[in-house]
């Protein structure tokens, strides 16, 4: 059983498809555990605001079918398979952390996001402050106080 963190996104019909991820992600795991909703601005590119937040849950999946679930779950709600990193999401999920597992492959673990963004590192502070980075060494906490916030994040107030 592996613990992992999936950060979800998402600029098309935000509150249908958060629900969504919610809903399809209780099917990989269990103890699923949600930060709080972030909207914030696109980072890299003029568009539509996002909701931001990490789901928590423990998963007896291997990584690589864990990874492929999450795939398949873009793809059934809406996601092209050839869309573009900076660009609208109705649905994208990006796992965060997954257990104790380090990789420079596909899916990079843990995922470098956590050290850049803040809608990534915020709902997962929320989550877990005292959490230690695999091979980085630091506390989420530590990320977090450390970090240069130069998007705003507001929470949103929505029932998954």
């Amino acid at each position: 059983m592996n613990t992992v963190y999936v950060g979800v996104g998402t600029n098309i019909e935000r509150d249908k498809h958060a629900r969504a991820a919610w809903e399809e992600l209780l099917t990989c795991g269990s103890n699923l555990r949600c930060s709080k909703i972030y909207h914030c601005d696109p980072v890299g590119f003029d568009s539509h605001p996002f909701y931001n937040f990490v789901v928590e849950l423990v998963t007896d999946l291997p990584l690589t079918e864990f990874s492929q679930r999450l795939r398949t779950i873009e793809f059934k709600w809406g996601r092209s398979e050839n869309a573009h990193k900076l660009e609208d999401r109705t649905l994208d999920l990006d796992i965060v952390l997954f257990g104790n597992i380090v990789s420079d492959k596909s899916p990079e673990l843990p995922r470098s996001d956590i050290f850049k963004f803040p809608f990534v590192t915020q709902p997962l502070y929320d989550l877990c402050p005292d959490l230690v980075i695999p091979q980085d060494g630091r506390t989420v906490r530590e990320i977090w106080h450390k970090m240069e916030r130069l998007e705003s994040l507001s929470v949103v107030e929505l029932q998954l």
